[in-house]
């Protein structure tokens, strides 16, 4: 680790050169900046159309579609939802020409349909992605991949028999920002990881999950028994279907929603597999409306030393409540620094090791062998890598890595393995808050322990 952090320095180059010519020619305070350059190109010899379905065209699903059409020879060809005014909704944004229905296996069993993207509420991931695979087509399915832990081998067998390229949709984690950080943190930039720490903020109703609920919401226009099929019979409610994240048997709480971006954005910098043990707090503080999960979670995560990594510890908090109007990061702490990432944008932080003027550190320093007192020319304590701005962003990327893994049967940045790993702690802090315990997990062999 010395010798990379000793090459990171170098690279610096003309930033330290230019701070070397005077002690007094750049302030502590100035920081190094630079672009982030994106390296994919998604333009292939190969670059047959992709014929693709959207199953749930709810928010994320609207929004994925988006990103996927954004790209060339990708043509939308159906698209299914319970609530019959998305399917209305879906022909006026995208042709008359789509296929639309209320049942995702009429989607599945079309010869004409590729690949599919699953965005529906989190406790019907599981069967649709098996079923997709099973009838031959590749599958995007939005994180958390399952609704529960014991999910996870079923969907991971069905990928693994299928011979089909299956992506989970935690797009952090083809971002610039991740890429970056991963790189500096190989290179030694910040030292051994010791901590990380996670937050994600938000403050409106929208934020907190009270979606709007479509006035023509009802029985008749939505397939309220399909939907709750595989759960807990109950008599129509239109908060529970509008507004599953609220609620257990559909949704998986802030931790499944938001705290996988960061797990799956930690792994990927640090390929790391996962911790050992969880354990979580919180409460409903303020959105008080009925729902059945905290507005307020804090995570605590230890996790072990192994090959790829130091052992070190992370802490995770969502906020609903946030009067600051919402902060996202990840922050990763080293021996020799820190690394605020976002996925545009990674800051780097240095230690400052400059000679001190106290007389008693000066002594302390004298009896510790350090008797060279000159002052030092250190390098910025601050080195902000931006993306550039003709990026396309996360979004883009991630389906680019799955239609070009598609065409050239090549590998994906978070397939269902590093899904499921992503998905777990997640999943895990989910029980540890309502079962008032310390969840212990085994990380390589992805099963509770």
């Amino acid at each position: 680790m010395k010798k990379l952090r000793r090459d990171f320095l170098k690279k610096l180059g003309a930033t330290g050169a230019i701070a070397a010519l005077s002690p007094f020619a750049i302030p502590q305070e100035t920081q190094a900046k630079s672009f982030i350059e994106s390296s994919k190109s998604f333009s292939l010899k190969n670059n047959t159309t992709i014929k693709l379905a959207l199953i749930g065209a709810g928010i994320m699903g609207t929004e994925d579609t988006n990103s996927a059409l954004r790209h060339d020879n990708v043509e939308l060809v159906a698209v299914c939802d319970l609530y019959q005014g998305r399917l209305q909704t879906a022909k006026q944004k995208w042709g008359d020409h789509l296929f639309v229905t209320q049942d995702y296996k009429e989607v599945l069993k079309r010869k004409d349909i590729d690949a599919v993207i699953i965005a529906t509420s989190d406790h019907w991931h599981k069967q649709i992605s098996i079923d997709a695979l099973n009838a031959g087509k590749h599958v995007y399915c939005e994180k958390p991949m399952v609704h529960s832990v014991k999910e996870g081998m079923d969907v991971i067998n069905a990928w693994k028999n299928s011979g089909k390229v299956m992506i989970v949709g935690s797009q952090g984690v083809s971002s610039l920002g991740n890429e970056k950080a991963k790189e500096l943190l190989a290179e030694g930039a910040i030292g051994d990881i010791v901590y990380a720490e996670g937050f994600w903020a938000r403050m409106s109703p929208e934020g907190a999950w009270q979606y709007a609920v479509p006035k023509d919401g009802d029985e008749k226009t939505v397939d309220w028994k399909k939907y709750i099929s595989n759960t807990k019979s109950r008599d129509w409610d239109p908060l529970r279907f509008f507004r599953w994240r609220n609620y257990l048997d559909y949704g998986t709480g802030m931790s499944g929603d938001l705290f996988v971006h960061l797990f799956s954005s930690l792994h990927f910098i640090t390929d790391s597999l996962g911790p050992t043990k969880i354990s979580a707090m919180g409460g409903l503080r303020y959105w008080d409306d009925g729902r059945e999960v905290p507005d307020v979670l804090l995570g605590t995560f230890d996790y072990p030393k192994t090959e790829q990594h130091p052992g070190f510890n992370l802490s995770l908090r969502c906020n609903f409540v946030d009067g600051t109007s919402g902060t996202t990061y990840l922050r990763i702490v080293g021996t020799k620094g820190s690394m605020d990432v976002k996925w545009e944008e990674v800051v780097v932080k240095m230690n400052q090791t400059v000679i001190s003027d106290d007389p008693f550190l000066q002594e302390q320093a004298r009896l510790r062998g350090e008797s060279d007192t000159r002052a030092s020319i250190l390098p910025p304590k601050e080195l902000v890598y931006t993306a550039q701005r003709n990026w396309k962003g996360a979004h883009y990327d991630h389906f680019g890595n799955w239609f070009t893994a598609i065409r050239t049967n090549g590998t994906v940045a978070e397939d269902p393995v590093f899904g499921f790993r992503a998905a777990a702690p997640a999943l895990l802090c989910n029980d540890s808050y309502f079962e008032n315990k310390f969840m212990q997990w085994d990380p390589v062999n992805m099963k509770l322990v």
